[in-house]
């Protein structure tokens, strides 16, 4: 494997402040948070495929914002049919039974449905997949033509090493010092397999932050703040390299 499966540092979330700008719409009948740029452009679409806070989680609906803001149609789409595991998640919750109703055979047709609808129905010419924990693996698989055309993912999990070989796009990675789902025999791993098929990638590692910094670290810490964003900063650099024409 190339990370391993969510675990208990999947399931601690530090909520955001801000209100989010952007509006729940259907995506080829999937809900969705989509946010768009100040051009109302579509071209450039980038997909959220989210931790398991979903769709509604307000620190990814701001994260969204942010990447309208830098000139990309952005789409969040409900992998879960309205299931997440809760932000304040209740003494005892079973994250592995949760796990079984959230396999690829459930989460992987809604995110086929997306992309098709982005293609077809709203313009979209180049399709940027941004996943966070949960959500890297999904953008690891649909990285291959007329799907997902560029991806970043940031602290991912349960992605194989045989779906990180068969990536045909960029990808870039943005990985934490302290990550028991990514550590280091992970990270190198992949990185060693990203060099054996000759892919165009990136590996950012962030010291003093842990698993999920990028969408629900504590910004009240300096160090975690700076690393959030440069995640951030990171990601859309590598869309406006590789995913805008």
């Amino acid at each position: 494997m190339a990370s391993n499966p969510p675990a208990k540092c999947c399931t601690v979330a530090v909520k955001h402040e801000g209100k989010p700008t952007g509006s729940i719409e259907k995506v080829g009948g999937i809900e969705s948070y989509v946010a768009y740029p100040a051009d109302k452009s579509t071209e450039n679409a980038v997909l959220i495929l989210t931790d398991i806070f979903g769709h509604e989680f307000n620190n990814s609906q701001l994260i969204a914002d942010e990447y309208a803001a830098n000139g990309y149609y952005t789409v969040v789409p409900d992998l879960f049919n309205k299931n997440p595991v809760p932000a304040q998640m209740p003494e005892g919750f079973d994250l592995m039974a949760w796990l079984q109703n959230h396999l690829v055979q459930h989460v992987e047709p809604i995110v086929q449905s997306v992309v098709k609808a982005l293609r077809a129905d709203k313009g979209t010419k180049r399709v940027g997949g941004v996943g966070y924990c949960f959500g890297a693996k999904y953008v690891v698989r649909a990285l291959q033509p007329g799907n997902i055309d560029v991806g970043f993912v940031a602290h991912p999990s349960f992605v194989d090493a045989d779906e990180l070989k068969a990536i045909q796009g960029p990808l870039s990675i943005a990985a934490a010092e302290t990550d028991d789902i990514f550590p280091a025999p992970k990270r190198r791993e992949s990185e060693d397999i990203l060099v054996g098929i000759k892919a165009t990638y990136q590996l950012n590692l962030f010291s003093g932050v842990e698993h999920g910094f990028a969408v629900r670290g504590d910004v009240s810490k300096k160090h975690v703040k700076f690393a959030k964003e440069q995640a951030f900063y990171q990601a859309v650099a590598w869309f406006d390299e590789y995913l805008k024409a």
